[in-house]
């Protein structure tokens, strides 16, 4: 085997190598792809439901004004009915 053979061998053979190590790195970044992907979609679904929680509880202490409102003037008319 001559000089320029051995060189062309070592050669190819480290292109091998890098091209081992590019596939290896783009299997890596693609499961990390796929990963934020992932993130994003749940990161999109928490403020959604942090969105819903939030108008549900303003609708409960709207609810619960309005039942406040309704106890009191339950009392009123009571009060206005003579007892019999």
């Amino acid at each position: 085997m001559s000089m320029w053979e051995a060189v062309s061998t070592g050669a190819l053979l480290m292109m091998g190598v890098i091209l081992l190590v590019l596939l290896l790195q783009y299997l890596r970044l693609r499961e990390l792809w796929k990963m934020a992907l992932g993130c994003q979609k749940n990161t999109r679904w928490a403020r959604i439901w942090e969105m819903e929680n939030r108008e549900l509880r303003s609708a409960l202490r709207a609810e619960k004004a309005h039942i406040e409102q309704l106890q009191r003037r339950l009392v009123i008319l009571r009060e206005l009915i003579p007892a019999g």
